[in-house]
């Protein structure tokens, strides 16, 4: 028996913003730079972003105490190309809506909910206010961001406790489902002169090597505090890598992952069997990464360009 309208409404996927149900956005493959245009044009994708922002900062102590280090302000480009000062997320948030992402889960602790939550908020009448006031170009750069807010889907995940990117990951399981998906971290910036080029280069890593993982990586000074990669050499700016270690105490290399990581939905399992750290508690995404190696899976380290900076 054919379903009413109103059953097949009912059975499209959404989520639950500002009290409103908005349906999941889906891009055609040839119009999106994750998928090539050899692909079949009736498939769709969701392109899904996740972002950390429970840490708490504890290195910026006292800045940090009431202010969550992800929406501590730095100076950046604002419409057109003027000087402004932005939150961190707010960068990472617009940087990842400029490459085509629309579906952002935000990782939330509960000491960091409200803060990001406000952000994310648009508030008309603040913006009529500063039209009174005649600050029309602060009032023309908060509605660009207001903007990108109200043509993406936001929702929200806790971490109660800071226990690591692992367990992190395995709360968002249910927004991810079987797509595959960026995680981006909330606190953690790369400033490029091309547009998001490293993003770009991340996906088109992740999209032509058919990668199970693909992560940013930067050349640090002290590894044993990162964690470190090994393996072969594909290009100057690649690496296949064979093994990934957490602050190992003699380095294979001084390459580390950073900032940003395109995951499969096989993530998952892996890293349900990752135990927690003895001292912290913590749950770690690389030795779930490592198990993806061990079983055959291909992860690619994306290494930074020199000019691309990245700000932590």
């Amino acid at each position: 028996m054919a379903k009413s309208k109103k059953e097949q409404i009912s059975n499209k996927p959404f989520f639950i913003r500002k009290n409103r149900c908005v349906s999941l956005k889906l891009f055609p493959l040839n119009l999106n730079p994750m998928f090539s245009q050899t692909k079949l044009k009736q498939e769709v994708v969701v392109l899904k972003a996740v972002i950390l922002t429970a840490g708490l900062g504890t290195r910026l102590l006292p800045a940090t105490k009431e202010t969550p280090k992800v929406l501590l302000p730095i100076f950046a480009l604002g419409k057109n190309k003027k000087l402004c000062v932005k939150p961190v997320l707010q960068l990472v948030f617009e940087q990842l809506y400029d490459v085509g992402f629309r579906e952002f889960c935000f990782v939330v602790s509960s000491r960091v909910r409200r803060a990001v939550k406000n952000h994310f908020t648009p508030d008309r009448d603040f913006l009529r206010y500063l039209k009174e006031i005649n600050k029309q170009e602060q009032a023309d750069e908060l509605r660009q961001f207001y903007n990108k807010v109200n043509n993406s889907t936001i929702v929200f995940t806790n971490q109660p406790k800071p226990r690591g990117t692992g367990d992190a990951v395995r709360r968002v399981k249910n927004f991810t489902g079987n797509d595959v998906f960026l995680l981006h971290m909330g606190d953690d910036l790369i400033l490029s002169k091309d547009e998001n080029s490293h993003l770009k280069r991340l996906m088109k890593v992740f999209r032509e090597r058919n990668a199970d993982v693909a992560f940013l990586a930067a050349r640090v000074k002290d590894p044993t505090i990162y964690g470190v990669i090994a393996g072969k050499q594909v290009s100057a700016e690649l690496h296949e890598v064979k093994t990934i270690v957490y602050q190992p105490k003699i380095p294979p290399s001084n390459i580390s992952d950073v900032t940003a990581y395109m995951l499969k939905p096989n993530i998952y399992p892996e890293i349900k069997k990752v135990k927690p750290m003895e001292k912290s508690g913590e749950i770690s995404l690389i030795p779930a990464i490592q198990s993806l190696i061990d079983k055959g899976g291909k992860v690619y380290a994306v290494e930074l360009r020199r000019g691309e900076k990245r700000i932590d």
